[in-house]
C-alpha cells in the first residue's frame, strides 16, 4: 500500500476520517515515538491475552499426558504388549533403564510433533491472509478431532492418525498465538502477556498429569478419559476464535484502518493511540509491498538475517535442553528408576514446579529482560542436569533398582532442571520469536520458530528412550553440554539491552544493527536500518511539532523520504 491509498482510505468520507483524529502540538519528549505510547494495561487486554494462550494449553496438555498414558498397565497391555510384560508381568531380564525401549511407543509419542513441523508453514501463511482469529478457530478445531480419535481408537495406527491431527492443531496454535499476543500487548508489557502462552502450556502440563493421577485407577479405559479431555482446552480455543477481536496490526495491514484503530483504542483503554497506530501504519505500508513468497525470502536478506537465525536458533536450543525428554517420559523414567508405585505423582511434582516458576518468570522478564534470564536459566539447568548424572551413576544397585534416597534426590534435581527452564527458555523462544519480527516477516518468522522447534521436538522424542538404554545416565550429561553450548552462544550473540521496544518500531533491527558481531553480518543494510530510524525519528517529531498537523501529513514525510 503506498502513500496515495493511505490518504485515499483516510479521506474517502467522514467515518473514516473522523477515525484519525488530529494531533495535538506539543514539544518532542526524550525516548522517541515509544515516549508518546499513551496506552496501558487493561483488563480487556489481559483477557484477551488470557483466552487467546489457551493454545498454550493444548500444546502442554498433550505433552503432559502421553508419559502418564503410557505408563498405564492398560494402555501398555492393548497397544504395547512387550513392554507390559517386561514392566507389569516381570518377564524377561532387562536393564532398568532398557524397560520402555520401544521404537514404536517412541514414534507414538513424537509423531505429533512431526505433524506440527509440516502444518507450520502453511499455518504461517493462513495467519497472514486469513487473520490470527481464523487461524486460532482452526487450530482448536483439529485438536477436537484429534482428541476424539485418540479416546476412540482401538489400533496403533488409529492412535497414530489421531496424533498427527492433533499435531496439526498444535503447530498451528504455536505459529498462531504468540504472534496475536505480541501485537495486542503493550510494548511495556508484552514480555509478561506473552509469557502466558507458557503459563497455559504448563497448565495444561500439570492438568494433564493430575488427570493421568486420577485415571490410573479406573481399569481398562481410564487412559481413553486422558486422552480424551484434551477437547477442553480445545473447545475453549474455538470460543476465542469466535468472539477474540482480530489484532490491530492485521486489520491495518489488510486496510482496515478505522477498525484497526477502534481495537487498538479498545485494547489500550484511550482513545490517544496516535504514536503507536502512526508506527503500525508505517509498518503496513512497508509490509502491503511483501507478497507472502517475498516474505520468506526476506527472513534470510541481510538486514532480517540475524533475526532469523537467533529466533531459529534458540528454537532448536529450547528443545536440545532436554525438557520434552522429561515431561514426556518423567513416569515412565521414574517406573525404570525402581519408583513405580508413585511415578505418576512424581510427574504431578514436576508439572507444578514448572507452573509456579514459569510465574517467576512471568514477573522478572519485563524488568530483568529476556538475555539474563537465558543465560541463567540456562546455568541452572546445565549444573543440574550433571548432578542428576552422577546421582543415577552412583545409586544404582547390583539389581537395577534404586534406593529411595537418591530416587528423591533425583526428583528435587529435575524439578530443579525443570524451574530453570520454566522461567527462562521455555517462554522466552515463545516470546522473542514473535516480537523480533519486522511485520513483513513476523508470520513466515514464527512459521520458521516452529517449524525448527518441532522438528527437534520429534527427533528428541523419537530418541530419547533409545538414549537412555544406550547411554544411561551419560543421557543427562548430553544434555547439560548442549545447555552450557546455548548459554555462551547467547552471552556472545544475543543483544544485551533491555527489551520493553514497541513492536511496530524498527529498534530491534536497529540493536541488532549496532551489535558488534550482527552488524558485520548485516553490513551496508544494518546501517540502512539505522538511517531509516534516524529519519523516521525525525519525522515524527516534525508531524507532531506542525500545528494541525495530522498523520496523513506524517504518512506525507514517509512517502516523501521514501520510507
Amino acid at each position: 500500500m503506498n502513500g496515495a491509498s493511505f490518504e485515499q482510505e483516510h479521506s474517502g468520507d467522514a467515518s473514516q476520517a473522523a477515525a484519525v483524529p488530529l494531533v495535538r502540538a506539543e514539544a518532542p519528549r526524550p525516548g522517541g515515538r515509544a515516549a508518546h505510547y499513551t496506552g496501558h494495561m487493561t483488563v480487556y487486554v489481559l483477557v484477551v491475552a488470557l483466552v487467546s494462550a489457551t493454545g498454550g494449553m493444548l500444546f502442554g496438555f498433550d505433552i503432559g499426558i502421553v508419559g502418564g498414558v503410557e505408563a498405564m498397565a492398560s494402555f501398555q497391555k492393548q497397544f504395547f504388549p512387550d513392554i507390559y510384560a517386561r514392566t507389569v508381568s516381570g518377564m524377561g531380564d532387562t536393564n532398568a533403564y532398557c524397560k520402555f525401549h520401544d521404537m514404536r511407543l517412541q514414534l507414538f509419542s513424537a509423531i505429533m510433533f512431526l505433524s506440527g513441523a509440516v502444518v507450520a508453514v502453511p499455518a504461517g501463511y493462513a495467519a497472514r491472509v486469513f487473520g490470527r482469529k481464523i487461524s486460532m478457530l482452526v487450530s482448536g478445531c483439529l485438536f477436537l478431532l484429534g482428541a476424539g480419535l485418540q479416546a476412540g481408537a482401538h489400533s496403533l495406527t488409529q492412535l497414530i492418525v489421531g496424533r498427527c491431527v492433533l499435531g496439526l492443531g498444535v503447530g498451528t496454535a504455536a505459529c498462531v498465538v504468540p504472534v496475536y499476543i505480541a501485537e495486542v500487548a503493550p510494548y511495556a508489557s508484552r514480555g509478561g502477556l506473552a509469557y502466558l502462552f507458557q503459563v497455559a502450556t504448563t497448565v495444561g502440563i500439570l492438568a494433564a498429569q493430575l488427570v493421568n493421577w486420577g485415571c490410573q485407577w479406573i481399569p481398562d479405559w481410564g487412559w481413553r478419559l486422558s486422552l480424551g479431555l484434551a477437547a477442553m482446552p480445545a473447545s475453549i480455543l474455538c470460543l476465542g476464535g469466535l468472539v477474540l477481536p482480530e489484532s490491530p496490526s492485521y486489520l491495518i495491514e489488510q486496510g482496515r484502518w478505522a477498525q484497526g484503530r477502534a481495537v487498538l483504542q479498545k485494547l489500550r483503554g484511550t482513545d490517544e493511540v496516535d504514536a503507536e497506530y502512526a508506527d503500525i501504519c508505517d509498518a503496513a505500508q512497508q509490509a502491503a509491498k511483501v507478497s507472502n513468497v517475498q516474505s520468506w525470502k526476506n527472513l534470510v536478506a541481510r538486514h532480517n538475517l540475524p533475526m532469523f537465525i537467533m529466533s531459529t536458533s534458540l528454537a532448536a536450543f529450547q528443545q536440545l535442553t532436554g525438557i520434552n525428554a522429561v515431561i514426556f517420559y518423567a513416569p515412565i523414567m521414574f517406573d525404570s528408576l525402581g519408583d513405580s508405585s508413585s511415578a505418576l505423582l512424581n510427574a504431578v511434582v514436576i508439572g507444578a514446579t514448572n507452573v509456579l516458576c514459569t510465574f517467576v518468570g512471568l514477573v522478572l522478564v519485563d524488568r530483568w529482560g529476556r538475555r539474563p534470564l537465558l543465560i541463567q536459566g540456562g546455568l541452572q539447568m546445565a549444573v543440574s542436569q550433571i548432578a542428576t548424572a552422577i546421582v543415577l551413576a552412583l545409586s544404582f544397585k547390583s539389581d537395577g533398582t534404586i534406593a529411595s534416597g537418591a530416587a528423591i534426590a533425583a526428583l528435587v534435581l529435575i524439578c530443579v532442571f525443570v524451574a530453570g527452564f520454566a522461567w527462562s527458555w521455555g517462554p522466552i523462544v515463545w516470546v522473542l520469536g514473535a516480537e523480533i519480527q519486522t511485520m513483513d516477516t513476523r508470520t513466515s518468522g514464527m512459521s520458521a520458530t516452529v517449524a525448527v522447534n518441532y522438528l527437534c521436538s520429534f527427533i528428541i522424542g523419537q530418541s530419547f528412550l533409545s538414549m537412555l538404554c544406550a547411554m544411561e545416565w551419560g543421557t543427562f550429561l548430553f544434555f547439560a553440554a548442549w545447555n552450557l553450548l546455548m548459554t555462551v552462544f547467547v552471552f556472545f550473540l544475543l543483544p544485551g539491552q533491555r527489551w520493553g521496544i514497541p513492536i511496530e518500531d524498527t529498534a530491534y533491527s536497529c540493536l541488532f544493527a549496532r551489535h558488534p558481531i550482527w552488524k558485520r553480518v548485516m553490513g551496508r543494510a544494518g546501517r540502512a536500518v539505522l538511517e531509516r530510524e534516524g529519519f523516521r525519528a525525525a519525522a515524527w517529531r516534525e508531524a507532531r511539532g506542525v500545528e494541525g498537523g495530522d498523520l496523513r501529513q506524517l504518512a506525507k514525510y514517509y512517502q516523501t523520504m521514501g520510507l
